[in-house]
């Protein structure tokens, strides 16, 4: 329902300045007043976090004493609801109360409209830029050399950013590539194709998949490779998560791995079969993936995921990335034989990404969606990760 107005003027905070305070370390205090079943599928944290969640429809009439006691006193409390029109009139109760409180401009959409911007800290002459969506940890790549600019696996929603960061690096984007067929955000490959004048490349597998789209892509597959600049990408088909999923290596140096595998996990793999049968085969099939494909690379090669979860740790340059090496000792689920590796996989997966389905149609071009309704889709976690708890070991 709509929200009330307040009775004074509540001052607001940008979802921007939240991220800072949360990156600097810094205590931010957060009432969170959306229903519980969202508040618990996704939200806003860090170490430096403190969160309660209180119902708005619980707060319609003020915040009584008892209440007052279940709200942390920060400076000041960050009222959050789903767009920041309930969380609005929740600021002016508490401030009433005499707490010191704010309203999260935009609410939680407008979390998810933070986009950063990182370079990765990688051996080669190519500059890769990796894109972080904090809001539901979907990563994408932009790499650069000698004035020609890939991007891979763009979002729809942030396509404006990639024109003006490849415009800013006086880069023509050539390229505009998935690395599947994605299920937990909207591709924007035709979008930032139709915006620049770049090729759209899909991975041949993930067209056999279904694609149907209404303007020219190319396809390519294992074993090709395409040239951005100076620097070559070489293709490396790598199914598990998806029978399309594929890799790609830039200069010998950064495996752009998409869902693959992650920094702090592996891929999931029921996202595309109908069964749990399929989700085993397709499990098994990733396993042969890791060992034959992946882990036969260079150990110095850094892995550069399309994803990371609470459980990844950032480098020192800010980016999700890792030394392949690493990654392999340690990370057990790397180590293990086959069919351990498939019962693990297999033993404690997350829920499926929110509107998974219709993504994927949207994806795959049978569905049309406009930009707000492709950007409702895609609010809460990705979860296109296998479960984090106990992948690596210390």
């Amino acid at each position: 329902m709509d929200a009330p107005e307040p009775d004074v003027e509540v001052e607001s905070i940008a979802p921007e300045d939240v991220k800072r305070r949360i990156d600097d370390g810094e205590p931010v205090t957060i009432l969170d007043v959306r229903a519980e079943s969202e508040f618990e599928e996704w939200g806003i944290d860090g170490d430096s976090v403190e969160v309660v969640n209180l119902p708005y429809f619980e707060l319609l009439d003020g915040v009584s004493e008892e209440q007052l006691e279940r709200i942390p006193d920060g400076d000041p409390t960050v009222v959050v609801c789903a767009k920041g029109g309930s969380s609005e009139l929740v600021a002016d109760h508490l401030l009433d109360a005499g707490r010191d409180a704010v309203n999260l401009e935009g609410g939680m959409k407008g979390w998810a409209r933070i986009y950063e911007y990182r370079e990765l800290d990688a051996d080669t002459d190519a500059t890769v830029a990796q894109y972080q969506r904090p809001s539901s940890g979907c990563m994408a790549y932009m790499v650069v050399s000698d004035g020609e600019a890939a991007v891979v696996d763009p979002l729809r929603a942030f396509v404006d950013d990639y024109v003006q960061d490849a415009r800013a690096m006086g880069a023509e984007i050539k390229y505009a590539i998935d690395t599947h067929v994605h299920a937990d955000h909207v591709s924007g490959v035709r979008e930032l194709a139709a915006e620049t004048g770049a090729r759209v490349v899909l991975p041949e597998a993930a067209v056999e998949r279904g694609v149907d789209y209404d303007v020219d892509y190319e396809t390519v597959a294992d074993g090709d490779s395409l040239s951005v600049g100076a620097v070559g990408v070489d293709v490396l088909h790598t199914p598990g998560h998806t029978s399309g999923m594929t890799s790609y290596l830039v200069n010998d140096a950064v495996l752009l791995t998409g869902d693959g595998l992650f920094t702090e996990s592996v891929a999931r793999p029921d996202l595309e079969g109908a069964d749990d049968e399929e989700a085993r085969a397709a499990a098994a099939e990733l396993y042969e993936t890791l060992q034959s494909k992946v882990l036969s690379l260079d150990d110095d090669v850094l892995v550069a995921p399309a994803h990371f979860s609470d459980a990844a740790t950032p480098r020192t340059d800010g980016t999700y990335a890792a030394r392949l090496g690493d990654l392999e000792a340690r990370m057990d689920a790397l180590s293990m034989g086959r069919e351990e590796f498939v019962e693990f996989v297999l033993s404690d997966m997350p829920p499926r990404p929110s509107n998974y389905e219709e993504i994927i149609a949207t994806n795959l071009g049978r569905q049309d969606t406009d930009d707000e309704e492709a950007f409702e889709l895609e609010l809460g976690p990705n979860n296109c990760a296998a479960s984090s708890d106990a992948m690596t070991s210390d």
